[in-house]
């Protein structure tokens, strides 16, 4: 058994779907599975979000997972691919594509892929609204259209996207601005429309549109700054604990922890708890950083090692060996650890280590 566990419940994330299609009951879905499914496993978040209309990864070889997994929804690359020898794949295992370049176009122009396609190729042209990341220029939008409808092997349907840069800030107006210059670019373009990530769903319903990516929400985290997924009817997914190995008297003045970065104040017992940044917990986690152990907040105190943190647990407790000591979860928002941690809770949830055990729960 390992000494540190990350439960996940089947039907939490059963639970943030259907919240998803209740906020946006008109959109289709894709359901974003990348980076191993926001590290809740790819193919496991796969079967269990079976009703999406599409999946949604970052690289061809997540794509190819999902297809070696019998899977056979629509998937959209959404970085697109990165070298033109990967066009063959997409075609062959009917896997979709953003397109956010003119190098891109050139090299679907210089490709001839086998012609045992069982249907076209099909393109998400991506267009630049301001967050400067990938994207085609909205002057180039004519010109990159056109030469797409002219590529014999891909659909001359072409869906468009874009992507938001702010859309964390409820208070910031560049979101507006994004999704208006977007629909009038797209105006009369034909093709179906994506905008909203998981911050857009919340936040920003006029860019629901014919279909909406949904990543972190799925898991029960949330986008919006200064909330959790609870605000706003979400269920964590994940349960990450592990137990007290040790408690240990303190007096007075005593240092803990590497660099003697903490002295305790008064005479006080510490937990030590099996856990540490060789776990994928923040090392950066300040002291006063909560531990849930028999429903009570314990703080932190000194610095997180490899393998064990340290916790006050002051000298009126019931904790013991061998309880179970819970990291983030429903109880103890991941989002809240990420604040104490100067981070975001996607980073959290997605460096987990190979020593922690995965397992799954209905």
């Amino acid at each position: 058994m390992s000494a540190v566990n990350a439960v996940i419940s089947r039907q939490a994330v059963r639970h943030n779907y259907q919240r998803i299609k209740a906020l946006a009951p008109k959109s289709k879905v894709i359901s974003v599975l990348k980076a191993n499914a926001y590290g809740h496993g790819l193919l496991e978040m796969a079967s269990i979000l079976s009703e999406s209309d599409a999946f949604g990864v970052a690289r061809l070889e997540e794509a190819l997972t999902i297809r070696e997994g019998n899977i056979d929804k629509p998937i959209l690359l959404m970085e697109g691919f990165f070298d033109y020898h990967d066009i063959q794949a997409l075609v062959t295992h009917n896997i979709q594509t953003v397109i956010h370049s003119l190098a891109q176009i050139e090299g679907l122009e210089s490709v001839k892929p086998l012609s045992t396609l069982a249907s076209p190729l099909k393109v998400w042209l991506k267009i630049d609204t301001g967050m400067n990341r990938l994207g085609i220029m909205p002057c180039q939008l004519t010109q990159a259209l056109a030469r797409l409808q002219a590529i014999d092997y891909v659909n001359d349907d072409i869906n468009f996207m874009t992507h938001f840069s702010c859309a964390d800030d409820l208070d910031n107006e560049f979101t507006h601005q994004q999704i208006n210059e977007f629909y009038q670019l797209i105006d009369a373009k034909g093709g179906q429309l994506t905008l909203a990530n998981s911050a857009g769903i919340l936040g920003w319903p006029q860019s629901h549109a014919d279909w909406i990516r949904p990543g972190l929400l799925l898991y029960g985290c949330s986008p919006i700054m200064d909330r959790i997924g609870a605000d706003d009817g979400f269920h964590a997914a994940m349960t990450l604990s592990t137990s007290v190995i040790a408690i240990k008297p303190l007096v007075k003045g005593d240092n803990v922890g590497y660099g003697a970065h903490w002295q305790s104040p008064h005479d006080t017992q510490l937990g030590v708890i099996a856990i540490g940044y060789g776990d994928g917990y923040p090392r950066h986690a300040k002291t006063g950083t909560p531990v849930l152990i028999n429903g009570k907040r314990y703080p932190i105190v000194g610095r997180v090692s490899m393998d064990m943190i340290t916790v006050d647990l002051g000298n009126d407790h019931d904790v013991k060996c061998g309880d179970v000591a819970i990291m983030w979860g429903e109880k103890l928002p991941v989002e809240e650890i990420a604040q104490w941690s100067d981070t975001i809770c996607y980073e959290l949830i997605l460096q987990l280590t190979s020593r922690v055990d995965i397992t799954f729960v209905e």
